[in-house]
C-alpha cells in the first residue's frame, strides 16, 4: 500500500488526539520531535493550524482547512492503492464500517468473517455509534459504509442496499405474550418495559409512536445496550424493544412485530456518501453485503 507524506498523518493525529502528546505517544515518537514538524509546517503555510491551550489543542479556522484537504488526500491514497492491487487481480485494504447496534451482535460480524475467507488481506475497523453520527462518519469519510436503520432524508447519502426489518416486541419464550402473531404497543402496558436511551434509533421510533397514542409507557429500565436489555427480559418478564435482525439468534426469546402506524415497516440500509468512489475492498464488501440485503428480503 502506498505510504501517504508523514506530514499528513501527523497532522491527522494531532486533530485526532487533540492533544500533541497523546498524538506522539500513538506515533511512537518524541512529542519535542512532533511539535517541530507541526510548527515548521504552520511557518510554511504562515498560518497557525492548531490553538495551544492548557489542557491540548485544537484546529484554528485555517487548520480545519487544512484537515479537509488532509481527509481528502489520505482518501484519495486509499483509493488509489486500492485500485492498483485491483489490477493485481488483490482484494487488499481496509473497510472502515460505522453502524447501528442492532447489527452488532450477529449480522455483521458473521457478514464480515465470511467476506475475509475469500478475502484474506481485508481489515476492518467497526465503530457501533447512533444514527445521527453514523451519518457525521460519512460525511467526514472516516467511514466508507454505514448500516442504520434512520437517514433522516439525507441527500448526501446513497443507498447502496435496503431491506425489511420487523420492528418488534421481544419476550422470553415463557412470557404470556409470547403467542402472539403481532402486537401493538399497548399490549405490553401490562408488564415491565424496557426502552433503548435517545442514542439509539429504536427509541425515537417508539416516541414518535407514542406521540400518537393516548397512553404512556412508564420504563422499569432505560439502557444504550440492547444486550442489557434483552437480558432483563429474560429475567424479569419484562417486554423490550428491537429490530428483528438484533434478534434473530437468540434462540430462547420471541420477537413479535408491532403493528402501530409508523412501526410497521421499518428498514435497514446499507449506505454510502455520494458521489464517492469507494475503495476496492469497501466497494467488494458493499457487494457482499448486498447480497446478504438480498437473502434478507
Amino acid at each position: 500500500m502506498l505510504r501517504p507524506p508523514r506530514i499528513l498523518i501527523y497532522v491527522n493525529a494531532v486533530a485526532r488526539h487533540g492533544s500533541i502528546r497523546k498524538a506522539a505517544e500513538s506515533l511512537h515518537m518524541a512529542s519535542s520531535a512532533l511539535n517541530r514538524r507541526i510548527l515548521d509546517l504552520e511557518n510554511e503555510l504562515g498560518t497557525t493550524l492548531f490553538e495551544r491551550l492548557a489542557r491540548g489543542v485544537r484546529l484554528t479556522t485555517a487548520g480545519e482547512v487544512y484537515m479537509n484537504y488532509v481527509r481528502r488526500a489520505l482518501t484519495d491514497l486509499e483509493l488509489v492503492s486500492s485500485q492498483i492491487e485491483h489490477l493485481r487481480g488483490l482484494v487488499r485494504g481496509r473497510v472502515r464500517i460505522a453502524a447501528t447496534e442492532s447489527v452488532a451482535g450477529r449480522l455483521l460480524p458473521a457478514a464480515i468473517a465470511k467476506f475475509q475467507l475469500k478475502h484474506p488481506g481485508v481489515y476492518f475497523n467497526v465503530v457501533i455509534e447512533a444514527a445521527g453520527r453514523l451519518l457525521d462518519a460519512l460525511a467526514a469519510d472516516t467511514a466508507d459504509l454505514i448500516l442504520t436503520h434512520d437517514l433522516y432524508n439525507r441527500s448526501d447519502v446513497s443507498i447502496l442496499a435496503v431491506a425489511t426489518q420487523p420492528f418488534c416486541a421481544v419476550v422470553s419464550q415463557d412470557h404470556p405474550l409470547a403467542s402472539h402473531a403481532t402486537l401493538r404497543l399497548r399490549d405490553c402496558l401490562a408488564y415491565p418495559i424496557a426502552l433503548a436511551d435517545e442514542s439509539l434509533a429504536g427509541r425515537g421510533l417508539i416516541d414518535r409512536a407514542l406521540l400518537k397514542a393516548s397512553f404512556q409507557f412508564e420504563p422499569a429500565l432505560v439502557s444504550n445496550s440492547i444486550e442489557t436489555m434483552k437480558a432483563y427480559a429474560r429475567l424479569s418478564q419484562a417486554v423490550c424493544f428491537q429490530f428483528r435482525v438484533g434478534t434473530a439468534f437468540d434462540a430462547d426469546m420471541v420477537s413479535i412485530p408491532l403493528t402501530d402506524p409508523g412501526l410497521a415497516k421499518t428498514e435497514l440500509f446499507l449506505a454510502m456518501r455520494r458521489g464517492r468512489s469507494l475503495p476496492g475492498a469497501a466497494a467488494a464488501f458493499s457487494e457482499h453485503m448486498s447480497a446478504i440485503f438480498d437473502e434478507m428480503a
